[in-house]
């Protein structure tokens, strides 16, 4: 009988060492109500998050306090801005809500391997809510094409494809972010 626990607890201390060494936020994920997909992935060291499908397609960001960005599409517009690392399988840094317009503190981390916790708080570490994201295994059948990035700098992520031996192509997810900062700064150079 002994023997039998004490092969069990091994056996589920080198799952769990699987589990944490493999698992990863980076993907997509469906949100708690169903209504988008944001894709989750990591550009130089930081975890970014982009809507990548909505179950109303055309959804603008009516709500956004900036008139210049009221416009914007929401598709392929980037949610989970900049999260950090900040323990062993835990990222921090802020969420953008388009529904209200405003901006959270938000961590990231996984609860299983096909579990996202999301928690937004109202300001750091205060009145805190979690929300559940499942991770999304088969993209949605009516899943449109993100639309053309602003900036022409930025080539499409299917044009980047790396050559064999070559540099790894630039996710959709930092080709996008990386267009929105180039947006940023112009806008802020005509002010």
């Amino acid at each position: 009988m002994k023997v039998l626990f004490a092969s069990a607890a091994i056996l589920a201390t080198a799952t769990g060492g699987a589990f944490a060494a493999e698992a990863s936020v980076v993907g997509d994920w469906l949100v708690k109500d169903g209504y988008a997909n944001i894709r989750i992935d990591n550009c130089n060291g930081k975890m970014w998050g982009i809507v990548v499908w909505e179950k109303v397609p055309g959804g603008t960001d009516d709500e956004n306090p900036d008139p210049a960005k009221k416009k914007r599409l929401t598709l392929g517009m980037p949610i989970l801005l900049g999260l950090v690392p900040k323990e062993a399988g835990k990222w921090q840094g802020e969420i953008y809500n388009s529904q209200n317009g405003k901006m959270y503190s938000a961590s990231i981390s996984l609860a299983d391997e096909n579990t996202l916790d999301l928690e937004g708080c109202l300001f750091t570490n205060f009145m805190c809510m979690t929300q559940k994201w499942t991770r999304v295994m088969t993209p949605p059948p009516n899943m449109l094409p993100l639309p053309a990035l602003k900036s022409s700098a930025n080539p499409p992520a299917k044009q980047t494809a790396a050559k064999k031996g070559a540099a790894p192509a630039t996710s959709e997810v930092c080709l996008r972010v990386a267009d929105e900062a180039t947006a940023l700064e112009k806008a802020s150079a005509k002010k």
